[in-house]
């Protein structure tokens, strides 16, 4: 791919990353990098995770925020900065502005997870919730900017923000020396830019590859048009990754130097969220899980060692609950059935039964008695179970019809 434009290559260097990452000293955490025994076994190579989940605000985001806000003049730093974001740059620009005494005032949209809410303003930020979504909340945050003379800090397009998030690619090289591909979430495109800046520089013969979710994929068009493409209603679980049109500035790097886009579905980014958890030990959001989810839908496709870049770990625990389910539905692990039975003195009782020969773990049952479709003497009744792969769920079916029931649903 090569789509070079004049704000592109010559805006982010190998020396600029280095810059960044001597500003970064003592602020951002160099972060693990942990060896997956399993994606190993699936990939037939070496599969290192990037744990930036772990890094300070839960994500990646600092490094960039910190870097754009360090650079501002005096007389910048004196007006304040603006930002929006419903999480992970809210956070990061929150900390790197405190910690470096500038005001920040962050705009989020007024459905934001009031746990990510509470931490950008435990970071020191001034929040303002407005918009119901981050398309409404950017031009709020625009509009103050004009209005106030504060200082819009972009969540990827800008140079230094690159710059600063290029400095997860040299950790990455220091870290796991032979490394061959590094596949790496994208949105906007700025952490990818910034690690293809700083390890093209470095080692040419690496792979780079970004992954998209299928709903937001900005990338693969625009790639195509030779320009950054607006996509009308990008939608996809991994919100750290839910934007429209890719950044101008690392729209060309992206184009020049990662050498592949690839996309992955929900049920994919479910189940990578899973095994995340499951096998790595690791909280992780869904656009983080996003590269754990490439090399699950297509593990023949990297070369290894491999490095996975674990984005961020910022995730609702109401969003996880819905994410593990749909993980373990999407594995086969997790089975909703509804049916009807007899209304008698112990017919839950002898359904439950069934279920139990059959080692099917019961998470909820709802029992509806009263309803106008059921007859005088039914009831209807919805299980959510635990179970062991689609051949369990297959030998629940059986079980349930043996014992004379008619599932519905």
């Amino acid at each position: 791919m090569s789509y070079r434009t004049a704000d592109s290559l010559r805006s982010v260097t190998l020396d600029d990353v280095r810059g960044a990452r001597k500003m970064l000293s003592g602020v951002a955490r160099v972060t693990a990098l942990e060896g997956s025994r399993y994606l190993s076994g699936l990939v037939g190579a070496p599969v290192h995770l990037k744990c930036e989940n772990l890094q300070r605000t839960g994500s990646f985001k600092l490094r960039g925020a910190y870097v754009r806000i360090a650079g501002l003049l005096p007389e910048e730093r004196a007006a304040g900065v603006v930002a929006a974001s419903a999480g992970n740059h809210a956070q990061g620009v929150a900390l790197a502005s405190s910690l470096l005494g500038v005001h920040a005032t962050v705009f989020m949209p007024q459905g934001a997870p009031l746990p990510k809410v509470s931490a950008t303003r435990d970071y020191g930020a001034e929040v303002r919730l407005h918009g119901q979504v981050v398309d409404e909340t950017l031009a709020a945050a625009e509009e103050y900017a004009a209005r106030t003379g504060a200082v819009f800090i972009h969540p990827f397009d800008h140079p230094d923000v690159i710059a600063g998030q290029g400095t997860v690619g040299l950790e990455i090289l220091e870290q796991c020396p032979q490394v061959r591909t590094i596949v790496v979430g994208m949105g906007g495109g700025g952490l990818a830019a910034g690690i293809a800046v700083a390890v093209k520089a470095l080692r040419p013969d690496v792979r780079i590859v970004g992954v998209q979710a299928e709903g937001a994929a900005c990338y693969p068009p625009s790639l195509a048009a030779g320009r950054p493409v607006s996509l009308r209603n990008p939608a996809t679980m991994a919100d750290g990754i839910r934007v429209g049109r890719p950044g101008a500035v690392p729209f060309g790097i992206v184009g020049e130097l990662v050498d592949e886009v690839r996309t992955v579905g929900e049920d994919d980014l479910s189940a990578a969220l899973l095994l995340c958890l499951e096998r790595a030990k690791l909280v992780v959001e869904p656009a983080g899980a996003s590269p754990v989810a490439a090399l699950l839908t297509a593990p023949d496709a990297f070369e290894g060692p491999v490095v996975a870049v674990l984005s961020g770990g910022n995730v609702d625990p109401v969003l996880m609950q819905r994410v593990l389910r749909h993980g373990m539905a999407a594995q086969g692990r997790y089975l909703a059935v509804r049916l009807r039975l007899t209304d008698r003195p112990g017919a839950l009782a002898t359904l439950l039964g069934v279920l139990s020969a059959a080692d099917a773990n019961v998470l909820d049952v709802s029992h509806v008695r009263t309803d106008p479709r059921l007859g005088l003497a039914e009831a209807e009744v919805e299980l959510h179970l635990e179970t062991k792969g689609p051949a369990h769920c297959a030998e629940l079916g059986r079980a349930l019809r043996d014992a004379g029931y008619t599932v519905i649903a």
